[in-house]
């Protein structure tokens, strides 16, 4: 694959994450999570807003309203006025977990990872909001992502960074799991770490690989296909944009560089597109 990624925003994010194209706005959001930051951009403008603890993910309501996850709950949050309002609660009974990746499934249910702020070993858990009702998917996990949906709307992909395994998880009607889920790809015996994912049209997944500078692209079988390349080690999270959904945001992250690295990779923690040619799914309405 000789796509080659640019920079779309240059502003270095400490954990670039939640890249969330909005089909309506035709406008990418994204969060630095550890600055508790959500940012957008619209043409040459920059667009920044501060929040009061991490924010990690989000989904689009309306033309003028998304869901964001925080680290203790989901708000509502007008993009125009920047007003938003806690709708319920995330383990806001748990000072020492916060939320992570998060994507809107096809029904219109919001899920959501939680995790320990440094990555304690099984602190976290995977949620469902739908609805109004948030309902504990899966425990035990230590570092939710890959969070996506196949577009026949019959699976589910998830990860635990820590074990290296992404699972494939059938999904009822109502856009409950069903079943025991399978493995899809397992990295944990070539050293590769998986982090935010997201799925085309065609149902190939593409997997954001911490610390691999790239994307990896998975067939629907699980096999590997082909990668695209970013100037930025630590990929953490894809999404399909622009107008015809045919490029591919790469949000990044500048935590646990080796010193001197940004010398060499200026790049890191900036947000980057690719012309990728290959057409991804519009983003699932939340159903609030």
């Amino acid at each position: 694959m000789t796509v080659a990624a640019r920079l779309f925003d240059a502003r270095p994010c400490a954990l670039g994450e939640g890249p969330l194209w909005h089909p309506e706005r035709q406008q990418l959001f994204w969060f630095d999570i550890m600055n508790n930051k959500m940012l957008s951009r619209v043409g040459d403008e920059a667009l920044s807003w501060d929040w009061d603890e991490p924010v990690t993910a989000a989904g689009w309501v309306d033309r003028d309203s998304l869901l964001v996850a925080s680290a203790t709950g989901f708000w509502t949050f007008d993009i125009e006025s920047g007003a938003r309002e806690r709708i319920a609660t995330l383990e806001d009974d748990n000072p020492g977990t916060r939320s992570n990746d998060g994507r809107a499934d096809p029904l219109g249910g919001f899920w959501i990872g939680t995790m320990g702020y440094k990555a304690e070993p099984a602190a976290g858990a995977i949620y469902r909001y739908f609805r109004g009702e948030i309902r504990k998917l899966y425990q035990d996990v230590s570092i939710p992502n890959a969070i996506c949906f196949s577009p026949d709307g019959l699976w589910a992909y998830f990860t635990d960074t820590a074990t290296g395994v992404i699972w494939k998880q059938h999904i009822d009607r109502a856009g409950w799991p069903s079943g025991k889920p399978e493995v899809f790809v397992d990295y944990s015996g070539v050293g590769l770490n998986p982090d935010g994912a997201v799925c085309d049209a065609d149902g190939n997944v593409w997997i954001a690989q911490w610390g691999a500078w790239r994307v990896a692209c998975h067939g629907p079988d699980g096999a590997f296909k082909h990668a695209l390349g970013v100037s930025s080690a630590h990929t953490t999270c894809p999404a399909f944009g622009g107008p015809d959904l045919t490029q591919m945001f790469v949000t990044s992250a500048t935590v646990d560089l080796p010193d001197g690295s940004l010398d060499h990779a200026p790049g890191s923690g900036g947000t980057w597109v690719a012309d990728l040619g290959q057409k991804g799914q519009a983003e699932h309405r939340v159903v609030l």
